[in-house]
């Protein structure tokens, strides 16, 4: 048979391209450290722009890295994050729509999937998918079995626990409980520390470290750290009330004095990074589940669709491929985004279950982010401070430049985040936008369909899927009413 040229040349292309194997070359594939902090907002970052928090080497980190301006975390909630990490699905389809429902994953999983690929896995701090069957927490301190650790293998962790100085975890298969020394975040990074120095360089490892920090309770940090802020003036964002001032500083204290801890934290692991010389083959990411009002809106902790609660920090750097020199993403990056990114940069297969988006090609620069994309935004169940408040099951779209929410009632909020970024303005149902509302009212329309959500009423949820005892879908429902009287949160009765 005679070929022709363009076969001759797609024939020499592949050869090529198979020789470091056909010599026995493997193909080295990058190692992964994602470090994931707990309640560490988007805003509140050095690099970002805050004044207040000292973290210089998160600051030198982010000019090596590729920073996604827009991360989201779209249902912004502990455990619905973790679930989305772990299946790169949304809430819905991976069934952790509220906090301590146990993740029964209908898919590969990220760990799996490295495992599987022959990387070594590891899990350090806090994993949060157990779950508690019980709807009252009983299992947060509990073992966690082999079979629920889904793909990682060197194991110290534990299912929850706020308690930085006395701090809980199991290792391996040993059921008796042990306790990190002195404040957790440090021993976890020194545990990670001796992981990544009995690293082989021809075994790609993939380590998680999910660190607890800087989710309440905020007084808790080293006495070094919270002595730096506790006299120190801070700027406050706009969209603080007034009458909340005190409280927000005074929280912010230790909020910040936990991301000083941390940041010491990043230190060590970047320098045993380097010191390896495993520096330049090693993916890093900075990274949290979803961040914390700390007042703004007058409002406390996460949950809402407003920028303080979704947005979250996510830094990217990756020597060998990328080099050292950062750069900024607008396009949005949703939490089910995070797996198949991933397994993009390494060349690894991304399971059919997925429903998140790859953004390995926009990273390394292939290809280009739309216009028009938007991260997807749900709350399907309103639990604890939402229900305090009075808030609506909700579902939003949270772009480069707008965001829109829908209430269960109808459309709520829409905001200019250029114009806007503090959101006191709320331009919903206001005449000169009508336009602008009707064309993101479609936009979400076809982001429902595109998951299959049918946005049912929260109670619906709750009942098809016997979560009624769960206590966080219990708490009193009160109101909260916009500080800039252009929002209400109130439910109707019943």
């Amino acid at each position: 048979m005679k070929l022709g040229r363009r076969q001759l040349l797609q024939g020499a292309t592949a050869l090529i391209g198979a020789a470091p194997a056909l010599l026995g070359q493997a193909v080295r594939r990058p190692n992964v450290l994602f470090v994931l902090a707990d309640e560490w907002r988007a805003q509140s970052t050095g690099y970002g722009g805050d004044r207040n928090v000292t973290t210089p080497v998160l600051d030198r980190l982010a000019g090596e890295s590729v920073n996604f301006q827009n991360a989201v975390s779209g249902c912004a909630v502990c455990c619905p994050y973790r679930a989305s990490l772990l299946t790169g699905q949304y809430p819905l389809t991976h069934g952790v729509y509220i906090n301590d429902v146990e993740l029964k994953p209908k898919g590969r999983t990220l760990g799996e999937s490295f495992r599987d690929a022959g990387y070594r896995t590891g899990f350090i701090g806090k994993w949060h998918v157990y779950g508690s069957p019980d709807g009252k927490y009983g299992r947060r301190l509990a073992y966690i079995p082999p079979e629920k650790r889904f793909g990682f293998d060197y194991w110290k962790a534990a299912e929850c626990s706020h308690e930085y100085n006395h701090s809980l975890y199991y290792e391996g298969n040993d059921p008796a409980p042990k306790y990190w020394p002195g404040y957790d975040a440090i021993a976890q990074t020194e545990d990670a520390c001796a992981f990544l120095e009995k690293q082989r360089a021809a075994d790609p490892f993939f380590l998680v470290m999910s660190l607890g920090p800087p989710h309440f309770p905020l007084g808790t940090a080293p006495e070094r750290f919270r002595e730096m802020y506790r006299t120190r003036e801070l700027q406050l964002r706009p969209n603080v009330p007034a009458d909340q001032r005190k409280e927000a500083i005074d929280g912010l204290r230790g909020y910040y004095a936990h991301m000083a801890a941390l940041d010491g934290c990043f230190e060590r692991l970047l320098h045993t990074l380097e010191r390896t010389g495993a520096a330049e083959d090693t993916i890093v990411i900075f990274t949290s589940d979803h961040g914390d009002m700390m007042l703004s809106q007058g409002l406390t902790t996460k949950l809402y669709p407003w920028d303080e609660s979704i947005r979250v920090p996510f830094l990217l750097r990756y020597p060998r491929k990328l080099g050292r020199k950062g750069r900024r993403i607008s396009a949005p990056l949703n939490s089910p985004d995070i797996m198949p990114t991933l397994l993009g940069l390494c060349g690894l297969r991304v399971p059919d279950a997925v429903e998140g988006v790859d953004h390995s090609g926009l990273i390394a620069g292939r290809s280009k982010p739309r216009g028009d994309a938007a991260a997807f935004l749900n709350l399907p169940v309103p639990i604890t401070e939402a229900r305090r408040h009075g808030f609506a099951e909700y579902r939003g779209l949270r772009g480069e430049r707008y965001t829109y929410v829908r209430s269960i009632r109808g459309p709520w909020l829409l905001y200019d985040n250029q114009r806007d970024p503090y959101q006191m303005h709320n331009l919903c149902g206001k005449s000169e936008h009508r336009e602008l509302q009707s064309r993101l009212d479609r936009q979400l329309d076809a982001a429902l369909r595109l998951r299959k959500d049918e946005f049912l009423p929260a109670a619906e949820y709750v009942k098809r899927d016997g979560l009624g005892h769960y206590q966080e879908v219990n708490v009193p429902v009160g109101r909260h009413p916009s500080p800039w009287g252009d929002w209400d949160s109130t439910l109707p009765p019943g």
